[in-house]
Protein backbone atom coordinates (compact mmCIF):
# COMPACT_ATOMS: atom_id res chain seq x y z
CA UNK A 1 0.00 0.00 0.00
CA UNK A 2 1.04 3.48 -1.02
CA UNK A 3 1.77 6.06 1.86
CA UNK A 4 0.95 3.17 4.08
CA UNK A 5 -0.07 4.80 7.84
CA UNK A 6 1.59 3.30 10.98
CA UNK A 7 -1.34 2.44 13.26
CA UNK A 8 -0.44 1.46 16.60
CA UNK A 9 -3.66 -0.52 18.85
CA UNK A 10 -3.19 -0.14 23.14
CA UNK A 11 -5.46 -2.23 25.30
CA UNK A 12 -5.42 -0.54 28.35
CA UNK A 13 -5.75 -3.05 31.33
CA UNK A 14 -6.27 -3.46 34.57
CA UNK A 15 -7.00 -6.35 36.63
CA UNK A 16 -8.32 -7.58 33.43
CA UNK A 17 -7.72 -11.11 33.61
CA UNK A 18 -11.19 -12.32 33.14
CA UNK A 19 -11.26 -10.21 29.86
CA UNK A 20 -8.19 -9.96 28.54
CA UNK A 21 -8.12 -13.13 26.53
CA UNK A 22 -11.28 -12.44 24.95
CA UNK A 23 -10.19 -9.36 23.93
CA UNK A 24 -7.16 -10.36 22.00
CA UNK A 25 -8.87 -13.13 20.53
CA UNK A 26 -11.50 -10.94 19.04
CA UNK A 27 -9.33 -8.77 17.18
CA UNK A 28 -9.65 -9.56 13.76
CA UNK A 29 -7.25 -10.80 11.18
CA UNK A 30 -7.59 -7.55 8.88
CA UNK A 31 -6.91 -5.74 11.79
CA UNK A 32 -3.89 -7.29 12.68
CA UNK A 33 -2.50 -7.18 9.36
CA UNK A 34 -3.04 -3.21 9.31
CA UNK A 35 -1.73 -2.34 12.15
CA UNK A 36 2.33 -1.88 12.96
CA UNK A 37 1.92 -3.01 16.54
CA UNK A 38 -0.60 -4.28 19.85
CA UNK A 39 0.17 -3.20 22.93
CA UNK A 40 -1.47 -4.08 26.19
CA UNK A 41 -0.80 -1.71 28.88
CA UNK A 42 -1.29 -3.15 31.72
CA UNK A 43 -1.57 -0.75 34.57
CA UNK A 44 0.24 -2.41 37.22
CA UNK A 45 -2.39 -5.02 37.86
CA UNK A 46 -2.61 -6.72 40.99
CA UNK A 47 -4.46 -10.28 38.67
CA UNK A 48 -2.70 -12.53 36.01
CA UNK A 49 -3.34 -10.14 33.65
CA UNK A 50 -0.26 -9.87 31.72
CA UNK A 51 1.00 -13.34 32.03
CA UNK A 52 -2.53 -14.39 30.59
CA UNK A 53 -1.86 -12.33 27.34
CA UNK A 54 1.55 -13.35 27.68
CA UNK A 55 -0.05 -17.17 27.10
CA UNK A 56 -2.01 -16.25 24.36
CA UNK A 57 1.01 -14.14 22.76
CA UNK A 58 3.06 -17.59 22.54
CA UNK A 59 -0.20 -19.88 22.21
CA UNK A 60 -1.71 -17.64 18.86
CA UNK A 61 1.82 -16.67 17.60
CA UNK A 62 0.76 -12.86 18.22
CA UNK A 63 3.94 -11.64 16.60
CA UNK A 64 3.13 -8.12 16.88
CA UNK A 65 1.44 -8.43 20.19
CA UNK A 66 3.61 -6.64 23.24
CA UNK A 67 2.85 -7.18 26.48
CA UNK A 68 4.01 -4.19 28.43
CA UNK A 69 3.34 -4.04 32.74
CA UNK A 70 3.80 -0.58 34.94
CA UNK A 71 5.82 -1.51 38.20
CA UNK A 72 3.65 1.68 39.43
CA UNK A 73 0.09 2.34 38.72
CA UNK A 74 -0.48 5.22 36.74
CA UNK A 75 -4.19 5.63 36.64
CA UNK A 76 -6.17 5.52 34.08
CA UNK A 77 -5.64 8.84 32.40
CA UNK A 78 -1.60 8.41 33.40
CA UNK A 79 -1.48 4.72 31.39
CA UNK A 80 -3.11 6.95 28.17
CA UNK A 81 -0.44 9.40 28.59
CA UNK A 82 2.20 7.04 28.22
CA UNK A 83 0.51 4.62 25.53
CA UNK A 84 0.44 8.30 23.57
CA UNK A 85 3.61 9.75 24.58
CA UNK A 86 4.97 6.27 23.12
CA UNK A 87 3.32 6.71 19.80
CA UNK A 88 4.85 9.98 19.14
CA UNK A 89 8.26 8.98 20.28
CA UNK A 90 8.03 5.89 17.67
CA UNK A 91 6.44 7.79 15.18
CA UNK A 92 3.28 6.07 14.40
CA UNK A 93 0.51 7.95 12.69
CA UNK A 94 -2.51 6.28 14.36
CA UNK A 95 -3.27 5.12 17.86
CA UNK A 96 -6.66 3.43 18.74
CA UNK A 97 -7.71 3.21 22.40
CA UNK A 98 -9.67 -0.15 23.74
CA UNK A 99 -10.35 -1.42 27.24
CA UNK A 100 -9.17 -4.21 28.11
CA UNK A 101 -12.27 -5.43 30.17
CA UNK A 102 -14.14 -6.44 26.80
CA UNK A 103 -16.58 -3.57 27.36
CA UNK A 104 -15.90 -1.80 24.04
CA UNK A 105 -15.64 -3.93 20.39
CA UNK A 106 -12.43 -5.38 19.04
CA UNK A 107 -14.31 -6.04 16.18
CA UNK A 108 -15.29 -2.16 15.06
CA UNK A 109 -10.98 -1.19 14.98
CA UNK A 110 -11.03 -1.56 11.14
CA UNK A 111 -14.07 1.17 11.53
CA UNK A 112 -12.70 3.63 13.66
CA UNK A 113 -9.56 3.86 12.19
CA UNK A 114 -11.03 4.01 8.81
CA UNK A 115 -11.89 8.25 8.51
CA UNK A 116 -8.63 9.15 9.74
CA UNK A 117 -6.86 6.91 6.95
CA UNK A 118 -8.83 8.68 4.70
CA UNK A 119 -8.26 12.08 5.75
CA UNK A 120 -11.66 13.18 6.95
CA UNK A 121 -11.18 13.34 10.63
CA UNK A 122 -8.58 13.52 13.39
CA UNK A 123 -10.13 11.80 16.38
CA UNK A 124 -12.69 9.17 16.04
CA UNK A 125 -14.62 7.46 18.48
CA UNK A 126 -17.56 4.88 19.21
CA UNK A 127 -20.45 6.18 20.29
CA UNK A 128 -22.97 3.83 22.77
CA UNK A 129 -25.54 6.46 22.93
CA UNK A 130 -26.07 6.58 19.12
CA UNK A 131 -27.10 3.20 19.37
CA UNK A 132 -28.86 1.03 22.34
CA UNK A 133 -27.32 1.32 25.22
CA UNK A 134 -29.61 -0.20 27.70
CA UNK A 135 -30.41 -3.30 25.56
CA UNK A 136 -26.55 -3.56 25.97
CA UNK A 137 -26.84 -3.70 29.68
CA UNK A 138 -26.30 -0.17 30.26
CA UNK A 139 -27.36 0.98 33.92
CA UNK A 140 -30.05 3.35 34.43
CA UNK A 141 -27.82 5.78 36.26
CA UNK A 142 -24.57 5.49 33.56
CA UNK A 143 -27.39 6.07 31.33
CA UNK A 144 -28.95 9.48 32.57
CA UNK A 145 -25.33 10.40 34.10
CA UNK A 146 -23.85 10.53 30.17
CA UNK A 147 -26.99 11.83 28.95
CA UNK A 148 -27.02 14.77 31.14
CA UNK A 149 -23.15 14.95 31.18
CA UNK A 150 -23.03 15.03 27.14
CA UNK A 151 -25.85 17.78 27.32
CA UNK A 152 -23.52 20.17 29.29
CA UNK A 153 -20.61 19.58 27.93
CA UNK A 154 -22.48 19.85 24.01
CA UNK A 155 -23.74 23.60 25.88
CA UNK A 156 -21.01 25.27 26.76
CA UNK A 157 -18.37 23.40 23.90
CA UNK A 158 -20.96 24.70 21.54
CA UNK A 159 -20.71 21.18 20.27
CA UNK A 160 -23.07 18.37 18.60
CA UNK A 161 -21.23 15.31 20.07
CA UNK A 162 -23.86 12.49 21.00
CA UNK A 163 -21.88 11.37 24.17
CA UNK A 164 -17.61 12.25 25.66
CA UNK A 165 -17.50 9.32 27.63
CA UNK A 166 -16.62 6.41 25.63
CA UNK A 167 -13.54 4.45 25.84
CA UNK A 168 -13.04 3.11 22.57
CA UNK A 169 -10.71 5.83 20.62
CA UNK A 170 -8.95 6.97 17.66
CA UNK A 171 -6.50 9.89 17.28
CA UNK A 172 -3.97 11.04 14.44
CA UNK A 173 -0.44 11.56 16.15
CA UNK A 174 -0.58 14.93 14.35
CA UNK A 175 -3.52 16.05 16.36
CA UNK A 176 -2.19 14.69 19.65
CA UNK A 177 1.57 16.31 19.03
CA UNK A 178 -0.72 19.61 19.15
CA UNK A 179 -2.32 19.82 22.78
CA UNK A 180 -0.78 19.24 26.22
CA UNK A 181 -2.38 16.04 26.78
CA UNK A 182 0.30 15.45 29.69
CA UNK A 183 -1.41 18.30 31.43
CA UNK A 184 -4.34 16.33 31.94
CA UNK A 185 -5.64 14.38 35.04
CA UNK A 186 -3.93 11.06 35.54
CA UNK A 187 -7.75 9.88 36.45
CA UNK A 188 -10.77 8.95 34.67
CA UNK A 189 -12.17 12.43 33.53
CA UNK A 190 -8.93 12.81 31.49
CA UNK A 191 -11.07 11.40 28.42
CA UNK A 192 -13.16 14.81 28.62
CA UNK A 193 -10.11 16.69 29.05
CA UNK A 194 -8.76 15.41 26.03
CA UNK A 195 -11.69 16.18 23.59
CA UNK A 196 -12.02 19.84 25.22
CA UNK A 197 -8.33 20.27 24.03
CA UNK A 198 -9.26 18.38 20.75
CA UNK A 199 -12.52 21.16 20.35
CA UNK A 200 -10.25 23.99 21.11
CA UNK A 201 -7.86 23.18 18.65
CA UNK A 202 -10.68 22.89 15.69
CA UNK A 203 -9.82 18.83 15.14
CA UNK A 204 -12.34 16.80 12.99
CA UNK A 205 -14.28 14.84 15.14
CA UNK A 206 -16.26 11.93 14.01
CA UNK A 207 -18.48 9.36 15.69
CA UNK A 208 -20.15 6.48 15.02
CA UNK A 209 -22.47 3.64 16.65
CA UNK A 210 -21.62 0.75 18.09
CA UNK A 211 -22.69 -1.82 20.51
CA UNK A 212 -22.99 -1.37 24.11
CA UNK A 213 -21.37 -4.50 26.40
CA UNK A 214 -21.89 -4.53 30.15
CA UNK A 215 -20.65 -7.59 31.44
CA UNK A 216 -19.33 -8.72 35.00
CA UNK A 217 -15.75 -6.63 35.28
CA UNK A 218 -15.78 -4.56 37.79
CA UNK A 219 -15.86 -0.91 37.21
CA UNK A 220 -13.19 1.31 39.10
CA UNK A 221 -15.14 4.85 37.93
CA UNK A 222 -17.18 6.60 41.02
CA UNK A 223 -19.89 8.27 39.23
CA UNK A 224 -20.35 11.19 41.53
CA UNK A 225 -16.71 12.18 41.78
CA UNK A 226 -16.46 11.40 38.10
CA UNK A 227 -19.71 13.68 37.19
CA UNK A 228 -18.41 16.47 40.02
CA UNK A 229 -15.06 16.28 37.83
CA UNK A 230 -16.56 16.70 34.96
CA UNK A 231 -18.24 20.00 35.94
CA UNK A 232 -15.38 21.43 37.59
CA UNK A 233 -12.89 21.10 33.86
CA UNK A 234 -15.87 22.59 32.41
CA UNK A 235 -15.61 25.95 34.91
CA UNK A 236 -12.19 25.41 34.38
CA UNK A 237 -12.42 25.91 30.11
CA UNK A 238 -14.88 28.52 30.88
CA UNK A 239 -12.46 30.77 33.29
CA UNK A 240 -10.01 30.09 31.09
CA UNK A 241 -11.80 31.23 27.67
CA UNK A 242 -13.17 34.46 29.57
CA UNK A 243 -9.23 35.19 30.51
CA UNK A 244 -10.13 34.80 34.29
CA UNK A 245 -7.72 32.35 35.10
CA UNK A 246 -5.49 30.55 33.02
CA UNK A 247 -5.16 26.80 32.98
CA UNK A 248 -2.12 25.15 30.78
CA UNK A 249 -3.84 22.16 29.69
CA UNK A 250 -6.10 24.40 28.04
CA UNK A 251 -3.08 26.52 26.44
CA UNK A 252 -3.74 25.02 22.91
CA UNK A 253 -3.17 26.35 19.50
CA UNK A 254 -5.96 26.66 16.90
CA UNK A 255 -6.20 27.97 13.43
CA UNK A 256 -8.73 30.96 14.32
Amino acid sequence: MKNKKRILIIIFAYNAESTIENVLHRISKKTINEASEIIVADDASQDNTSDIARKYKKNNNFKKLKIIKHLKNKGYGGNQKWGYKYAIKHKFDIVVMLHGDAQYPPEYVHSIIEPILLENADFVFGSRMMGHPLKGGMPLYKFFGNKFLTFVENFILHTNLSEFHSGFRAYSIKALKDIPFNKNSDDFHFDSEIIIQLVIAKNKIKEFAIPTRYGIEKCYVNPVFYGLNILKILGQYLLNKLNVRKYEKFNVKNES
